[in-house]
């Protein structure tokens, strides 16, 4: 089969390889589109996403697909022909984590498409747990998105929401502007914006923003209940909490280098009496992320900004494109 392989830190080779034998337990999927994340740039380029990729290995972990084949010791009501999307993180069930009913903190953790081959090829082999049936009024792009949005649901449960509240996302990406569309659904007081890039806020407007403001240009004082930080950088993380009033939560979403340091007023943290929280992968949130994009609390089709072939992913991975991509869906099938 036709496949995209990371040969190594930021080299990647359309590969013919063999398709792998399934497992008893696994179920074979026929890849229709698979989205291109954060995460994999930071694969592309040799750094840790939600574990560390040793190449080669093929990316992709936001997938959507038909069932084209089912190991012998399946159980799953799922059938072959079954449009379907996956969660790509794959616990162990037996460490202390999982026991405590934290998957997501599995310290023997698996992921499709970062410590196992992913879904930038025509065949992906999944564990039939983590296979997920999609509505037909869901398209195949949009399902692709399931991933993302389920992380995105996983943070919001962090949060403690009330409809008085007031929200700033810090970040107008595409995380952001999936929380910022999501809050906006949710009826909240008011969902700000804090970016960089003007060419987006008449986007982030029409998905819900009250105001998007550049801190770095414009004075801003207002403090907000909710700050869900998008972006994983210093200066936006020290940012964040600064943004936070008294009471507040910050949720700290965005996947920052392993040895990026913050500096935090302690005295802030006990004055404001402030709740800082992580938010790591998406356990249990695959079905409610299906239903939110399919009754368009979170509209992939006005999100996703480009649709490209698996020839164009290493151009954009490596940042050598001439165009903004805010959300690029990978189309690997024409039926």
């Amino acid at each position: 089969m036709k496949a995209l392989v990371l040969t190594e830190n930021k080299r990647m080779e359309l590969q013919e390889v063999s398709e792998e034998p399934l497992a008893d337990n696994e179920m074979k999927v026929k890849v229709k589109y698979v989205g291109i994340c954060g995460t994999d740039k930071h694969l592309f380029h040799g750094q840790p996403g939600s574990a560390q990729a040793n190449p080669p290995i093929v990316l992709g972990h936001e997938i959507s697909g038909v069932i084209a084949e089912a190991g012998k010791g399946v159980k799953s009501q799922l059938k072959v022909g079954d449009r379907v999307t996956i969660d790509p993180n794959i616990s162990c069930g037996y460490c202390d984590y999982c026991h405590e009913n934290k998957p997501q903190l599995c310290v023997n953790m698996q992921a499709i498409g970062v410590t196992r081959d992913g879904g930038m090829a025509e065949y992906v082999n999944v564990p039939e747990t983590n296979i997920y049936k999609i509505p037909d009024s869901l398209s195949f792009k949009e399902a692709a998105m399931a991933e993302p949005v389920s992380c995105v649901v996983y943070g919001i449960r962090q949060l403690t929401i009330k409809p008085q509240y007031t929200a700033l996302v810090v970040g107008d990406g595409i995380i952001g502007q999936m929380f910022t569309q999501y809050l906006a659904n949710r009826g909240l007081k008011k969902v700000d914006v804090s970016g960089r890039n003007p060419k987006k806020v008449e986007t982030l407007k029409k998905i819900g923003a009250t105001k998007v403001f550049n801190p770095e240009k414009e004075e801003h004082d207002e403090k907000y209940d909710i700050v869900i930080e998008c972006v994983g950088v210093t200066a936006t993380l020290e940012r964040a909490i600064n943004f936070a009033r008294r009471g507040g939560q910050v949720l700290m979403f965005g996947v920052s280098n392993p040895d990026d340091l913050i500096q935090v007023n302690a005295y802030d943290i006990f004055f404001k009496e402030l709740t800082i929280k992580g938010a790591f992968v998406n356990p249990y949130s695959m079905r409610d992320a299906i239903h939110i994009l399919a009754d368009k609390t979170v509209d992939a089709e006005q999100l996703i900004t480009h649709e490209i072939n698996l020839e164009d992913v290493p151009d954009v991975l490596a940042g050598n494109i001439n165009y903004k991509i805010t959300k690029a869906i990978i189309k690997l099938d024409d039926e």
